[in-house]
């Protein structure tokens, strides 16, 4: 198993040992020790899986009330999966990192709390789980506008399919007292 550090501290891309034979394959999906070893400190307290169709985009989102650590994977089709640093007086504020992960890679990404996350599906259908570091908090999510020029993510959609949250999301710029500050 390989923990791939980003170019954004503590965002992590990582790669489990996938064990093939004639039968099929088999994976560790998570294992606390290895996964603390590996650089991902906090326990997991919720899991959420997601099912969306070809061209949906879901984000960006973050949670200003119980910032949520996440770990992701696909189960079945491909999605591209971006995770963008809002930490305020962070070095890299506003710098985004994307990963493929398909049901085929088997890669995960881990994001940890302070940062936005977004995908887009590339498939026809995507199934993804992911598991959370905090609870969710009902009206403590903030969304981000999805194409904010700030930020300038390169996403390999043109037209994305919408959530109306996801379309009145607004610029990181109006944003700025709603977002943590980078603690070094």
């Amino acid at each position: 198993m390989e923990f791939l550090q980003t170019r954004l501290p503590g965002v992590l891309i990582v790669e489990p040992d996938v064990h093939r034979d004639q039968r099929g394959w088999f994976l560790e999906t998570y294992h606390i020790q290895k996964y603390q070893e590996g650089g991902i400190p906090l326990p997991f307290v919720q899991d959420n899986c997601s099912y969306s169709v070809r061209g949906t985009l879901r984000g960006l989102h973050l949670q200003k009330i119980r910032p949520q650590g996440k770990l992701i994977r696909v189960i079945r089709g491909e999605i591209f999966d971006v995770a963008v640093d809002i930490r305020r007086g962070s070095p890299t504020f506003a710098s985004w990192v994307g990963v493929t992960l398909s049901g085929q890679n088997f890669k995960q990404i881990y994001i940890p709390p302070g940062f936005a996350h977004g995908f887009c599906v590339l498939s026809d259908v995507a199934e993804m789980e992911y598991k959370c570091t905090d609870l969710y908090a009902p009206g403590g999510e903030v969304t981000i506008r999805w194409d904010d020029p700030s930020i300038g993510i390169q996403w390999p959609i043109q037209c994305p399919i919408l959530s109306s949250k996801d379309a009145a999301g607004k610029p990181l710029a109006d944003l700025c007292d709603q977002l943590p500050d980078y603690q070094a």
